[in-house]
């Protein structure tokens, strides 16, 4: 089985194909950068209706395939941006209505895990869901995935970029952030917000914004942010790894690309004596890929779409979903 995913929950679209193994024969996105500021929804909706029929024709050509022999059409049904969200489902429907082909709706959160599982030794892991608009630590249990831990205010990504923004730096921050911090040298004080299991990260970016203003360098700044926060997700990782008895942790999202954080994550697994694991690059940041492999492993489990059913969902939460191939 062929499908053909297209993701379009926030600042990318992306078109990707994937086969019922995991196998990624064609995957390209195209990703809104604004001019200024941060996504403005409709501004991006718009970009993605004019690079939608350009990138899904280059995933096709990546795979050597043409429309007639994809067997279904997934798309990312939430969480996101309603206009982005909208833009992808009515490229969906439109190519499932005219090609007569099935049509899946996904969670985007869950496409994350199941491409990390597919294409990874991992079998059963805790996932660290860190994005720009997501952070969420994840495991299967009874059924579902279960969020154990989320943030309370903004995504680690947005968190990351706002403070980009407020020292002239262009979208995404998070990778210049990254390169920067490896340039500090003094640890700051800033606020360790661990609340339960759930994390905040609101008061970091007024503190560290704070002393931006008093003068602290910026060098000092990234690194501090970067210790300080990924110090926080790592904790309630492993205290959901504890709580579940898990000994996989897998790293999905954009943010999951950071080296920094990466190495955190590593040795807290190692010294619990369990595994981590990391997709692709390309696997990480939003894709159609993903969303591609999880519309098989749902129909394959007998999930059936009509058209009426593929409205999107802006805040569809994680663990509102049945997991019927597991």
């Amino acid at each position: 089985m062929l499908c053909l995913g297209i993701e379009s929950t926030a600042h990318t679209f992306g078109a990707g194909i994937v086969d019922e193994n995991a196998e990624v024969l064609g995957n390209q996105i195209k990703v809104y950068s604004p001019p200024s500021g941060g996504i403005h929804p409709r501004e991006a909706a718009n970009h993605h209706c004019e690079v939608a029929i350009d990138t899904i024709m280059a995933a096709l050509g990546e795979a050597s395939i043409s429309l007639n022999e994809i067997d279904l059409i997934a798309f990312s049904q939430g969480p996101g941006l309603g206009p982005c969200l909208r833009t992808g489902a009515t490229v969906a429907r439109t190519l499932a209505l005219a090609n007569k082909k099935p049509i899946i709706g996904v969670n985007h959160c869950i496409a994350h895990l199941e491409i990390g599982r597919g294409t990874t030794e991992c079998t059963d892991p805790v996932l660290l869901y860190v994005s720009g608009g997501n952070t969420q630590v994840i495991a299967f249990a009874n059924s579902r995935y279960r969020v154990f831990g989320e943030t309370l205010d903004t995504g680690i990504g947005n968190f990351l970029d706002k403070f980009a923004r407020e020292i002239g730096l262009p979208f995404p921050g998070g990778p210049k952030i990254e390169e920067i911090a490896k340039k500090g040298k003094e640890l700051l004080e800033l606020p360790y917000s661990v609340k339960g299991m759930d994390v905040s990260f609101s008061g970091m970016l007024t503190a560290a914004l704070a002393l931006l203003r008093k003068g602290a360098s910026t060098e000092d700044l990234c690194y501090s942010m970067q210790e300080h926060a990924f110090a926080m997700l790592v904790e309630v990782t492993e205290r959901a790894m504890a709580h579940v008895g898990k000994d996989e942790v897998l790293l999905g999202g954009g943010v999951a690309r950071n080296r920094r954080l990466q190495e955190m994550v590593r040795k807290m697994a190692e010294e619990r004596g369990a595994r981590m694991f990391i997709p692709e690059p390309d696997l990480c940041v939003d894709n159609g890929a993903m969303i591609a492999y999880l519309g098989i492993l749902m129909y394959n489990s007998g999930v059936r779409h009509e058209i009426s059913q593929t409205n999107i969902r802006q805040r569809f939460r994680t663990d509102e979903v049945d997991v019927t191939w597991r």
